[in-house]
């Protein structure tokens, strides 16, 4: 054998190792985050809620610019987040900017980056102002997950074609008895939108996948569930979600709180519940999951010059942002693969974080990521560590309750946490924090971020 054939050899037989982040922070000018609203979180109830989700974005938008020294056509952009934009919301970005009185030569964009969108459209926007295209942004994210279309199947798509082309009654009485009760199946597109289609799992079963991994129980995941429903009760009793615009619909009524709160839930009310995503044996339930609602999150960032020619206030700035990927059925781990390089990066540690977001898309898959921190094997064969990378605090996490308790509407999300996170700074006198979500396709993304002080 030749030295380069047993080189070669030896080359293919060698581990492939994680590869250590290399990138640096691409910011060439501070990103400011002025100021934000969001709208209360709805529980999808069976039915399509009272609002569409350009109307979400519409009132806590209205909210938002109607407090501003500026006037809505002085932004430069708005991007807006989304994932299930409705058949009249097509480029929902435009439509709210239109509605919003922008006016027609404000140019305004939507992204989809699945349970990230809302904070795709932060860093786009900040992309943008680092880069001096661009001095003022309205963005961040919506969902009305009440309202995921119900599709037909491509049958019936094909009968309907035929139905639609057959011109006399000969041959549409033909075309009538070719169609089939299978042809009516509905594709219902929530549940197909939540099913990764590389792998075949839906979300849920990807949080299985994760607890069986690192041996999370049923009574971790309900205790995890009944904190954050705790933490959300004291957070509304304490009016700490000051960011909230209420919302009005067209019948008179009104809407302050985000709906999901079960303020009686308990560990032994959630162990009557039944596995949803393994059945029988599984242990991820509704009750240790996200719920599913309809929501939205605005923000306003701006640059250095915006700030200084308006006047405007600073919550804080986007210090960095990550984004990773990784294994699909195990999304959830998402944070984990974000947040580190993030870290690396800044040459921080868990402990110097003040405090952190991390989404709630099941108890299981966040109980999951903080394990993985703790666990030296992952952290060397995974993220490239030579040890583990440490315990985080979980009084310093989701300190007002996550997504199991005030729900995830998908596009939306990426954007609350950030909002939420700059006041959870600004009420506790502290400076640094890191939003981050796992994404459906196996990706994660992480935000840090610094309230602005003096």
């Amino acid at each position: 054998m030749s030295a380069n054939k047993k080189d070669n050899n030896m080359a293919e037989e060698t581990p492939t190792k994680p590869k250590a982040p290399r990138r640096t922070s691409t910011r060439h000018r501070p990103v400011y985050i002025v100021d934000g609203s969001r709208t209360p979180q709805l529980k999808a109830k069976g039915k399509p809620g009272p609002f569409h989700a350009a109307n979400l974005a519409l009132s806590c938008g209205q909210a938002l610019l109607a407090r501003q020294p500026f006037e809505p056509s002085d932004l430069d952009e708005v991007i807006v987040g989304c994932v299930m934009p409705g058949p009249d919301e097509a480029n929902i970005g435009r439509v709210v900017a239109l509605r919003l009185g922008c006016g027609k030569k404000v140019p305004a964009w939507t992204v989809q980056r699945n349970c990230a969108s809302g904070m795709q459209a932060l860093d786009s926007a900040a992309k943008d102002i680092s880069l001096g295209r661009a001095e003022l942004v309205l963005a961040g994210g919506v969902e009305a997950m009440s309202h995921a279309p119900v599709l037909l199947n491509d049958s019936m798509v094909t009968w309907l074609g035929s139905w639609m082309s057959a011109k006399t009654l000969t041959a549409r009485i033909k075309t009538l008895a070719q169609l089939r009760p299978s042809y009516l199946k509905p594709i219902i597109a929530l549940l197909r939108g939540l099913t990764d289609p590389v792998v075949g799992l839906n979300m849920g079963q990807t949080a299985e996948v994760l607890a069986h991994r690192f041996n999370i129980s049923r009574s971790e995941m309900d205790a995890f569930a009944v904190r954050s429903h705790q933490r959300l009760a004291a957070a509304q009793d304490n009016n700490s979600l000051t960011e909230i615009e209420s919302l009005y619909d067209t019948r008179g009524h009104f809407y302050e709180h985000d709906d999901g709160l079960r303020r009686d839930s308990s560990i032994e009310n959630l162990a009557k519940l039944r596995p949803v995503f393994d059945k029988p044996f599984g242990n991820v339930t509704a009750g240790n999951s996200a719920q599913v609602t309809d929501g939205a999150a605005m923000l306003i960032l701006a640059s250095e010059k915006a700030v200084e020619k308006y006047h405007l206030p600073v919550l804080g700035k986007i210090v960095d942002t990550e984004w990773a990927g990784l294994e699909p059925e195990q999304m959830g781990l998402g944070p984990v693969h974000a947040s580190t390089p993030l870290l690396k990066r800044n040459k921080l540690k868990l402990e110097d974080i003040d405090f952190w977001e991390i989404n709630e898309a099941f108890a299981a898959q966040v109980l999951a990521c903080l394990k993985a921190w703790q666990d030296k094997d992952y952290c060397k064969t995974e993220l490239g560590l030579s040890d583990a990378l440490g315990e985080l605090d979980q009084s310093r996490l989701n300190v007002d309750g996550g997504g199991v308790s005030l729900g995830h509407p998908v596009g939306a999300s990426g954007a609350r946490i950030v909002l939420h996170l700059l006041h959870v700074l600004e009420r506790n006198n502290a400076k640094t924090g890191i939003a981050t979500l796992c994404i459906g396709g196996g990706q994660g993304g992480a935000m840090l971020i610094e309230r602005a002080t003096g």
